[in-house]
């Protein structure tokens, strides 16, 4: 499937403030073919029925034991990954591995049954840089990762530090959160959501929030929405910017949706003189897409910059 919004396919609010039905990705997203067309609900983040078959006509009837066998489905392995960060933290590194196969930090007493797979020992300089230990997700129609250039990264990060900003949210930007970690000098905070839960085997749980942008849904439910407020807020002369970086060919309208809600909290949490703020955001998509952006975020700017990508030809 390409782009819906090219094939004449919006997405639209439902009416009343009705629920989505969800699918493993969390809430879905209602689309209309064509002016007055059929509804139907389908995956805010996968564009192929091939990543995710979940496909609702508006109208339709969807028995109970169908809505209790998809919320089944839809169980985060978030708590799992959370038990293996905290049980690798007390492991010696001498005795931490990495399956490369299952994309997987090893615990001592898991290496006999990944003898048959392509793992290696692994160094405290990787587990500081996990984006350089994981393969990027490769699927151009639901999860691709591109990777700043540190070169890009670090331009960013003077940037902002010249601006004086002092807390980073990284949202789909994994090599901005590393190197906001790698360098204590910066004084920089920073919180990475992310749609890829490897992330949780690096990262304490307000550092990482495992985050569907499409959808604004957090798969591990109030817990990180609690994470996202406290980082949020602004204290002893704090300042709080957003940097997004969506996959190329990502919807426009149910992106800007998702950094609205967030930028709606963060106002919500600001002093009453500070209300009619607009929250900072720098949004890194392709130039051609401005007229959509503008369309839905009219107090956005286009800037003059490219950013560079590790795995990505520009």
């Amino acid at each position: 499937m390409e782009n819906p919004e090219t094939l004449g396919i919006e997405v639209v609010c439902p009416e009343g403030g009705l629920a989505a039905p969800c699918c493993p990705h969390g809430p879905t997203l209602l689309f209309e073919k064509g002016r007055g067309g059929r509804r139907f609900y389908a995956c805010s983040a996968c564009r192929d029925r091939k990543d995710c078959s979940f496909f609702q006509w508006e109208d339709e009837k969807v028995s109970e034991a169908r809505l209790l066998a998809r919320e089944e489905v839809n169980r985060s392995k978030q708590q799992e990954y959370r038990n293996r960060f905290e049980e690798l933290a007390s492991v010696l590194l001498r005795e931490k591995k990495f399956c490369d196969d299952c994309q997987m930090l090893l615990l001592p007493a898991e290496h006999g049954a990944h003898s048959a797979h392509r793992t290696t020992a692994v160094t405290a300089a990787q587990l500081r840089r996990p984006s350089l230990l994981l393969r990027p997700l490769d699927n151009k129609k639901s999860n691709a990762q591109y990777l700043f250039t540190d070169r890009s990264a670090n331009f960013l990060l003077d940037s902002l530090a010249s601006l004086g900003y002092t807390k980073v949210l990284c949202v789909g930007t994994p090599r901005l959160q590393e190197l906001i970690k790698l360098e204590k000098s910066r004084s920089m905070k920073s919180l990475l959501l992310d749609i890829d839960l490897r992330y949780a085997q690096f990262y304490s749980q307000n550092e990482f929030c495992h985050y569907n942008m499409f959808n604004h849904h957090f798969f591990g439910g109030e817990a990180s929405s609690a994470v996202l407020k406290s980082f949020l807020k602004e204290v002893d002369e704090e300042k709080v910017v957003m940097v997004a970086d969506p996959p190329f060919g990502g919807l426009v309208k149910p992106l800007a949706n998702s950094f609205s809600l967030i930028s709606q909290t963060w106002k919500d949490l600001q002093d009453s003189e500070d209300a009619l703020t607009e929250m900072p955001i720098i949004w890194i998509f392709p130039y051609f897409f401005e007229p959509r952006i503008l369309e839905c975020l009219p107090s956005l700017s286009m800037l003059d910059y490219q950013v560079d990508y590790d795995n990505h030809p520009l």
